[in-house]
């Protein structure tokens, strides 16, 4: 059996139990041997093996129940975030945002605060004045969206569409320069221009009317558009 060989001993330790997770020796919900049993067999103390388990329910991977024991809780260590979404491709962030916002929008039309309605119609506003730029329609074209995730009151898919909105922002860019270069012919050529602009008016009047139905579906309508216009 391996054992930890160097230093440091805890951080070796966690990452041969980890490997043990990942290989299947322990199912979700199962529940690890005892310390007196792990100490040994991973050829470390029982301080050591109490300091990976540490770790590991630090990273999402173990959990410990009082009076019970340590638990399987997933099976295996989550990446990074930033680092998972900064190597994801156009196609999937867009399907992301499907996931997020169509959700979102139906939400928003539910719950929005009046407040938060004028704050969606004052972000239409500075859409349309943000044409001509590719940055800056890219920049208020976020925020007008992002303040539709903010009104649906869900703090996880708010929390979400902000982990994307970096790779979103620098991939949208760079496909709106690609397809027309800059300023409002790149905007025109990929975003639909005048037409484009309307359907975001029509998700924020469905928000108004709140109405849910129509708001998913013509955020789906727009974000399926986007993809669509990956392969034209």
């Amino acid at each position: 059996m391996t054992t930890v060989r160097r230093e440091p001993l805890a951080d070796q330790a966690a990452e041969l139990l980890l490997s043990r997770i990942r290989a299947g020796e322990w199912a979700l919900g199962a529940k690890l041997p005892g310390e007196t049993t792990l100490a040994p067999q991973l050829g470390v103390g029982r301080s050591t093996v109490r300091e990976a388990i540490r770790q590991l329910a630090g990273r999402g991977v173990l959990t410990s129940r009082q009076g019970a024991g340590v638990f399987v809780a997933a099976l295996d260590a989550p990446e990074d975030w930033s680092r998972v979404v900064g190597r994801a491709d156009i196609r999937a962030v867009l399907e992301a945002r499907l996931a997020i916002e169509v959700e979102a929008s139906a939400l928003a039309a539910v719950r929005r605060t009046p407040a938060e309605l004028r704050a969606l119609r004052a972000a239409l506003d500075r859409r349309a004045a943000h044409r001509s730029d590719v940055e800056e329609h890219v920049d208020t074209d976020a925020a007008f969206h992002r303040i539709i995730v903010a009104a649906s009151h869900n703090p996880l898919l708010l929390e979400m569409f902000d982990g994307f909105t970096p790779r979103s922002r620098e991939a949208m860019v760079a496909m709106l320069r690609a397809r027309g270069g800059r300023g409002g012919a790149g905007v025109g050529d990929f975003r639909g221009g005048d037409a484009d602009h309307e359907v975001h008016e029509r998700i924020a009047d469905a928000i108004a009317d709140r109405d849910g139905e129509r708001a998913a579906a013509l955020t789906r309508g727009h974000l399926t558009s986007l993809l669509d216009q990956l392969t034209a």
